[in-house]
């Protein structure tokens, strides 16, 4: 099956319709699937730290991950941070690139950049030689706001630039380029001290415009959710008063399509550890798609720098395993 087929397949392997076959964009470009194709993108996981834990970030924080999980999560960072997350998925290749910055008195802002490849199809008419090249790829800014109101209440915003683009170079009469560009949100709220062995989490993703292609006279809507999240940590004993202690977390995400309140999907993660220097994850994302299954991770701090790494093991047999990166380094 040819690279973009795959795609297709995929991202219908994410619970929503969308046509297949290894010569889509044509067709994709005004026909059902198409605004899919271009927004889907936005469910797949991005960070080394959340996809170990299952997917389970809505209560999670402390780091630039939060702004693709909970914005409101950016509000526990002590510090500014500078982060690169990779994903080497059998369909592309996925990077953000995050910059966060602490602003005294007003909270934490900062943008991210994520560039979703598909990689590149040549285009050969019937009977004839290679006679174009067309490179699907999805692409989202975000730039973020977080803050406290209080001690324990955090509140945060992003607003997302979101775009699906087919360029093609060479002879583009069969596929031609298209562009399609819309805009959204998230809001997320977070509750509990810096303290406290508890924290709930809310949020409200990829709230929108319709996506629009160039030359199409249908818009399909962004893949809406409704998420909630609770995080309990607990401190693990030790063999003597004076060891450093040890921690665990277990957090619970629950999912939901918005306006659609009748089947929650739940996503679990579980972390061991030793202060922030080194963290072992495992999770389970228990959602109704061909991409549910579990995960396992590593984190690891070498004083000003943390890497992130996890695997993803499908319950289908239909996909290749992803592998997640996440380098950030405090400023």
């Amino acid at each position: 099956m040819c690279r973009l087929g795959r795609a297709v397949v995929f991202l219908a392997g994410l619970g929503l319709g969308v046509g297949g076959g290894c010569e889509p964009v044509q067709a994709q470009a005004g026909g059902e699937g198409a605004a899919d194709l271009g927004a889907t993108f936005l469910l797949v996981p991005v960070g080394g730290r959340a996809a170990a834990l299952g997917q389970a970030a809505i209560a999670d924080g402390g780091s630039s991950e939060a702004a693709f999980w909970n914005p409101a999560g950016l509000a526990l960072m002590k510090h500014g941070e500078v982060a690169a997350h990779h994903a080497q998925t059998f369909i592309s290749n996925n990077t953000a690139l995050s910059a966060y910055f602490s602003a005294s008195g007003v909270g934490i802002v900062g943008l991210s950049a994520y560039l979703v490849d598909y990689g590149s199809q040549e285009v050969t008419i019937p009977g004839g030689p290679t006679s174009g090249k067309f490179s699907p790829k999805n692409v989202q800014l975000l730039a973020s706001y977080a803050t406290r109101v209080g001690s324990k209440l955090g509140f945060g915003v992003n607003y997302k630039l979101i775009q699906f683009r087919q360029d093609c170079s060479g002879d583009c009469r069969l596929f031609p380029s298209v562009v399609g560009t819309t805009h959204g949100i998230d809001i997320g709220l977070q509750f509990g001290g810096d303290d406290s062995p508890l924290r709930f989490g809310a949020a409200v993703r990829h709230a929108g415009f319709r996506l629009q292609l160039e030359d199409s006279d249908q818009a399909d809507p962004l893949p809406t959710r409704l998420e909630f999240g609770v995080a309990y940590r607990v401190l693990l004993p030790t063999p003597s008063l004076e060891a450093q202690p040890l921690d665990a977390r277990v957090l619970l995400d629950i999912e939901n399509r918005w306006a659609e309140f009748d089947d929650p999907r739940a996503r679990i993660g579980v972390e061991l550890g030793y202060l922030d220097l080194i963290r072992l994850r495992t999770g389970y994302a228990f959602i109704d798609s061909e991409t549910r299954g579990p995960s396992v991770g590593l984190g690891v701090r070498f004083g000003l720098l943390s890497v992130d790494f996890s695997r993803v093991f499908y319950d289908s047999s239909n996909f290749d395993e992803p592998v997640y990166i996440s380098l950030r380094a405090d400023i």
